[in-house]
């Protein structure tokens, strides 16, 4: 009996830490919530053109529309948009979902510097894209919808607001550029172990993206976007999207999340981004067209075909130094 009462006690106290700690994450999660909001509009004033006015679009292509359109991607690309020739997004994120206060913020996923990157070669597309292909390609895969047209208004537009980007940071000061951000990633050498990254995201995660990867929507109308986004399910990034592989996920994990306090170690970051890839999200199709030459494909790519013998569970969740070696060999006997 009195091992009974002690156990008691103790799942009590067990509850009442977890009701303790899920309370000071709701907190923390309205504070963050705070922070976004004034994140982005602070973002937008240190870095938008002068003369323009969010309510002042005048149906051309211009800097601050290509602002609008990666900060509001959802109210104006996406699948709600009253004019059905507008819904290119199959989602209602936004750009600014990953590209963090509208791209401005120096870092992992930063825009600031995307114009110098293009034209480059593709090994998924197996041919050089410039910076055009490469928003069709966030549109297709992290979107999950369509291609925008290359000489539309929004396409140019948001060419244009990239490129001022470029050239605001040419001119920006050393402690503009400096990073906030903890050391790089380094990737553990083994498998993420999916059951210790639920731990992480029931701990760290949950609080924000949902109990079920759902994200926290910034209001009932959905066009609005979110808060925090959607991480799998109906309204995430389809499985062709670039965060779909372990190694890009625990990278950006790492560099910014949780939001406002990255303190992750690398083994957590690397068992949570398998954690979330390990749930459905949209399927695109044709995806064995990806890498016409299968040996440029990434080691961690999660689906097939492959230039390998690996298991695919290998690519998903690691070790991932064993197939490099295979492809540095192979590169060698030829």
């Amino acid at each position: 009996m009195k091992n009974t009462v002690e156990m008691g006690k103790a799942q009590t106290g067990s509850m009442a830490m977890r009701s303790e700690q899920r309370g000071s994450g709701l907190f923390i999660a309205a504070v963050l919530g705070l922070v976004l909001g004034v994140g982005v509009l602070v973002g937008a004033f240190l870095i938008s053109p002068a003369g323009e006015s969010v309510d002042n679009f005048t149906g051309e292509a211009s800097v601050e529309y290509g602002r609008r359109l990666i900060r509001e991607t959802a109210a104006l690309l996406g699948p709600g948009h009253e004019d059905p020739a507008k819904r290119y997004s199959g989602t209602n994120m936004d750009c600014a979902s990953c590209h963090l206060e509208t791209g401005t913020k120096a870092g992992t996923l930063s825009l600031l510097q995307a114009t110098s990157r293009y034209p480059r070669f593709s090994g998924r597309d197996g041919k050089e894209g410039d910076l055009r292909d490469r928003i069709n390609g966030c549109m297709t895969r992290s979107m999950n919808g369509r291609e925008i047209s290359r000489d539309s208004i929004e396409m140019i537009s948001m060419e244009m607001y990239i490129n001022n980007l470029n050239d605001q940071y040419a001119v920006m000061g050393e402690t503009r550029r400096q990073l906030d951000e903890p050391d790089s990633f380094v990737e553990p050498n083994r498998a993420a172990d999916v059951e210790a990254g639920r731990v992480v995201y029931e701990q760290r995660c949950e609080v924000c993206h949902g109990d079920n990867g759902e994200g926290l929507a910034a209001a009932t109308d959905m066009s609005e976007g979110y808060l925090f986004p959607p991480l799998w399910g109906p309204d995430s990034f389809n499985n062709g999207a670039g965060m779909t592989r372990v190694l890009t996920a625990g990278r950006f994990i790492k560099a910014r999340m949780p939001l406002g306090q990255p303190d992750l170690s690398d083994d957590e970051a690397y068992d949570v981004a398998a954690f979330v890839n390990s749930h459905e999200r949209p399927q695109r199709a044709n995806l064995e067209l990806d890498f016409p030459d299968l040996t440029l494909k990434r080691v961690d790519s999660p689906y097939p075909p492959y230039a390998d013998n690996f298991p695919i569970e290998q690519h998903r969740l690691g070790p991932f130094e064993p197939i490099r070696e295979y492809y540095r060999n192979l590169e060698q006997n030829q």
